[in-house]
């Protein structure tokens, strides 16, 4: 396989205080109504957020740890990173977060994820919205979080929309859940783009990796793709670009890349993520698209790893990565992020169970591993231990 799926994350909030202790509701966002520039690299004047669910999820992980990795673990509780709304109770995660406080200086990442018949190629990440229950993503799920962002004009929110699924009706067309999937995803993610297009929001589109579209013969159709999208969304005018290596390993610039000796490298000139966000931004701009870039480098701090490609679960030795940044070095890359909450399991290593995915029983996955979102003490003990650069 050439591409990798993406992983459901957490579905249920830690507590983020003891009995007791009930955490206090702070002042969230500006004095004012929040107007973004989706012309400009906003990263350049936000910070992503360090979410209290995220560090909740952390601090309750803390008793099983030794001193030293329990130490590291606080910093990595510091690290700005996106908030999942996965299903539509899920939606209810964002206003604790909310409350807890996002200064105005910072921005709020959250990845929008729940369209029908999710993740049509893999098992482990199936969503609860079945092929032809469009309606009630737009009404139950977008309209919902639309609410919530405009309840909030004095918060800054980057969003990352719907990852794998405009990437899979390029890659897996053959796949009859896709086939079946495929008008529910384009409409789905027309109208999250058109929706969502408020002041104080900027969006990209996830459009997989370098092993994924980046193959030379995807580069073109996939970029027509997510431009016909954003073309049907109307061009919103808060859309920035796109999202490389969600919940991926790929290296930013390791050169030569990670399968660079692999027999079929030939056919694939982005052999890591900046030259991929390179090469699939000039397709995008001959598409009519927005090109800029977020790059999420949460998992990957080690390279070498992985058997092929393609693997994309649990990483046996990975390490979280490069720290949330605008420093990339590349004027289409705005910024380094942390979209995937490392420590959420990829999926299951049971192969009984009903979401198994053999990827999660390849050598050179984690075993065992729980089921997808929920969390993997062992292997975020792991990710920080591997990091690089260290905690």
């Amino acid at each position: 396989m050439k591409f990798s799926q993406l992983p459901v994350l957490a579905l249920a909030a830690t507590a983020l205080a003891a009995p007791g202790n009930p955490v206090q509701k702070r002042q969230t966002g500006c004095s004012s109504a929040v107007k973004l520039d989706a012309s400009t690299n906003v990263w350049k004047k936000y910070k992503l957020h360090a979410n209290s669910f995220y560090r909740g999820e952390i601090e309750a992980a803390l008793s099983s740890m030794d001193e030293s990795t329990a130490e590291k673990a606080k910093e990595v509780a510091k690290v700005g990173s996106f908030l999942w709304l996965d299903t539509i109770e899920n939606i209810n995660k964002l206003q604790p977060v909310l409350d807890a406080g996002v200064p105005c200086e910072e921005i709020l990442g959250l990845v929008i994820y729940d369209l029908p018949g999710r993740d049509c190629a893999a098992k482990a990440s199936n969503g609860e919205l079945k092929v032809g229950e469009l309606s009630r993503y737009k009404t139950e799920y977008i309209d919902k979080v639309a609410s919530l962002l405009k309840a909030n004009p004095n918060t800054a929110f980057a969003l990352v929309i719907e990852p794998d699924s405009l990437p899979n009706l390029v890659t897996n067309s053959d796949v009859q859940a896709c086939k079946n999937s495929a008008s529910g995803y384009r409409d789905g993610v027309a109208y999250a783009l058109k929706t969502l297009n408020l002041p104080n929001v900027v969006m990209y589109l996830d459009a997989g990796h370098g092993g994924w579209l980046g193959w030379d013969a995807n580069l073109k159709p996939g970029a027509q793709e997510l431009a016909k999208a954003y073309k049907a969304a109307g061009s919103p005018k808060q859309f920035r670009g796109i999202a490389t290596n969600v919940a991926g390993w790929n290296s930013w610039d390791m050169s030569p890349g990670e399968f660079s000796s692999a027999s079929d490298a030939k056919y694939n000139k982005c052999q890591n993520e900046k030259i991929y966000v390179t090469e699939f931004g000039k397709e995008l701009k001959s598409a009519g698209m927005p090109n800029h870039a977020i790059v999420d480098t949460g998992r990957n701090g080690v390279q070498g790893l992985r058997e092929e490609w393609g693997n994309w679960c649990n990483v046996r030795g990975a390490g979280f990565g490069l720290r949330p940044t605008a420093d990339t070095g590349l004027e289409l890359a705005d910024a380094f992020v942390w979209v995937k909450p490392g420590g959420e399991s990829d999926g299951t290593s049971d192969s009984s169970a009903v979401r198994y995915d053999s990827f999660c029983g390849k050598s050179d996955a984690y075993q065992p591993s729980p089921e997808a979102g929920q969390w993997h003490q062992a292997y975020f003990e792991d990710l920080i231990n591997n990091a690089n650069p260290s905690f």
